[in-house]
């Protein structure tokens, strides 16, 4: 089993993820993002090079491919992998692949109200001891804002269980996730 953790860049996917894996047995955590460390790495200054790596076809072809490895491997995990899909298109494509190797996915998404996400990246401290870095994490989620919003209101919501952190705790996300995961 794959749980897919949706949501704005700062969101809260990565918390979710982890309290999940404190509470399911036999689970793992898989970042999706490393696929694009390693293309970005592997490519280095190739004109082919793509600023986001989401942007790589086999980006998305490795990235069902590890999940359903990792998937095989844990016999059915679960797997948790908490990334930001925004592109439907993207989105269809990981979870077709997931599909047809036979294996279920979960997709959750980890949602707030717009007021309520742009507090939470304000108050973020990704880097404690480095407040340029931190900053930086800050712009770059601000920046993504739109795009989620944008997804959020077209069709990021259809194919994923909302799950609305506006006034939750993470331990009450948490809880609804499993919730989701374990109804009939």
């Amino acid at each position: 089993m794959i749980i897919w953790i949706n949501g704005p860049f700062g969101g809260g996917k990565t918390t979710t993820a982890s309290m999940l894996h404190q509470r399911l047995p036999g689970s793992i955590i898989t970042d999706p993002e490393e696929v694009g460390f390693l293309l970005r790495r592997s490519l280095g200054d190739h004109p082919s090079r793509q600023r986001d790596f989401q942007d790589y076809p086999m980006w998305r072809t490795l990235v069902a491919a590890v999940c359903a490895e990792l998937d095989r491997h844990t016999d059915s995990g679960p797997v948790i992998a908490p990334m930001t899909l925004l592109r439907r298109e993207y989105a269809d494509e990981i979870f077709d692949a997931l599909g047809k190797a036979g294996i279920e996915v979960h997709h959750l998404l980890v949602h707030a109200e717009a007021e309520t996400l742009r507090a939470r990246i304000e108050s973020s401290m990704e880097f404690p001891c480095d407040e340029e870095r931190s900053e930086k994490v800050r712009a770059f989620r601000r920046r993504k804002l739109t795009d989620y919003e944008d997804a959020h209101a077209t069709w990021l919501s259809e194919p994923a269980e909302v799950i609305d952190t506006t006034s939750l705790t993470p331990e009450q996300v948490a809880d609804r996730a499993l919730f989701l995961l374990h109804r009939p």
